[in-house]
């Protein structure tokens, strides 16, 4: 048995996971060695060396989520514990929470630091695909099958609201968006939630309207147009500006790999938000269509999965998480070359932080477990069907060969 199901494993979602891992690691030493120096006043691979750290968490978490069984996670018991702990840690952060980029995001320990908002939403994919899937009886009533779950996804969205981390909260209300259309329900309850949703969300608009709009976010929207203008190059647009020159100097073939400009003290967060712009000047189109390939595959392999999947629960985890790995690389891939606002999204496991690896670690690894038992069964079908064809009448009994 245990044979059968390690080739049941999906190698080629595995193969492109650590690829792009192993990729991030190289940018991350390369990119990060001026910014580790002039800033922070640390060696070189000091960033480099962590997230090595890092990854060995990320293998860890990878293998325990990949080997023991998705559906344990849809238990009440379990369920209970998600929604406690997202919760409880979010409500910390207004008491031991840390100040960094002008959002009281993260807990400090040590010299680590970790974003209990990363988790979270995994947590929400978990418990979202597990309570629709329960449902799917009467997924359909709106009052019973719809509604309930929400209640959990708005609580921890306003708390994140609060912090104030915009760009998290949008990812996780994009990706809850996902995994409701697929849900099963029908398209009157759907465009009941989007009025509700409107009903609540513009008088919260209004209310926050002067904190959301601040000069500084307003800004933000400001620059797509000209980064360059005087009055914003050296301020609001400087990171945009200095994206837009490390992507063209690039050009086709990059600068060669170690040799990118801007990352010398000109980019900021070149080894976080910023480390497609250093892909770009240092390897060229072929690096960041190597990147983008990787994750598309990624998402759309996912989504096959989803959709291969007879387990409603398994279905909705494997388009939640491809969901997630899809907005978030848009929403960086978009923020850096200036077709949305940037929010301070990294880039899945290619950007520096250990926060977000470990839950994409947990994310990436039930991806590869649903993978795994849909292959399983089908192949455990397969071999049911043909013993069948193949049954032959002993002794008044039917034997399958």
């Amino acid at each position: 048995m245990g044979k059968k199901i390690l080739k049941s494993y999906d190698y080629s979602l595995i193969i492109a996971i650590f690829l792009l891992c192993a990729f991030g690691l190289v940018m991350i030493y390369s990119s990060s060695m001026a910014w580790a120096v002039q800033r922070y006043d640390v060696a070189p691979d000091y960033f480099y060396q962590k997230q090595k750290l890092w990854l060995v968490g990320f293998l860890v978490i990878f293998l325990m989520a990949a080997i023991i069984p998705y559906k344990i996670m849809k238990f009440t018991n379990v369920l209970v514990i998600i929604v406690a702990c997202s919760i409880i840690t979010l409500l910390g952060l207004f008491v031991f929470g840390d100040v960094a980029g002008g959002a009281q995001s993260w807990y400090k320990i040590g010299s680590f630091k970790v974003q209990p908002s990363e988790f979270v939403k995994l947590g929400v994919i978990v418990y979202l695909a597990a309570v629709y899937a329960k449902k799917q009886t009467y997924i359909n009533e709106f009052n019973k099958g719809v509604l309930p779950p929400l209640a959990y996804l708005f609580i921890v969205c306003f708390l994140i609201i609060l912090e104030p981390d915009y760009g998290t909260a949008s990812i996780i209300a994009l990706i809850a968006g996902t995994i409701v259309f697929c849900s099963g329900m029908n398209f009157k309850n759907i465009a009941k939630l989007l009025i509700m949703g409107l009903i609540v969300l513009l008088p919260l608009a209004l209310v926050l309207k002067g904190h959301f709009l601040s000069e500084k976010r307003a800004s933000r929207f400001a620059v797509l147009d000209n980064p360059f203008a005087e009055e914003y190059v050296q301020g609001a647009g400087f990171h945009l500006a200095n994206s837009y020159i490390a992507i063209g100097s690039g050009g086709i073939n990059g600068l060669g790999l170690g040799k990118s400009i801007q990352k010398l003290g000109y980019l900021p967060e070149s080894h976080t938000d910023f480390i497609m712009a250093v892909i770009a000047e240092e390897l060229g189109i072929w690096g960041v269509g190597f990147v983008i390939l990787l994750l598309s595959y990624i998402v759309l392999r996912g989504i096959y999965i989803g959709l291969s999947c007879k387990d409603p629960f398994g279905s909705l985890l494997a388009i939640g998480i491809s969901s997630m790995i899809g907005i978030q690389s848009f929403i960086n891939l978009a923020g850096v070359s200036g077709l949305i606002p940037l929010t301070g999204v990294t880039l899945p496991f290619v950007s520096y932080g250990g926060s977000s690896l470990l839950m994409l670690a947990a994310a990436a690894g039930i991806l590869v477990n649903v993978s795994m038992f849909v292959k399983f069964e089908k192949k455990y079908k397969n071999k049911q069907g043909q013993a069948k064809k193949g049954g032959q009448h002993r002794d008044g009994k039917v034997y399958y060969l």
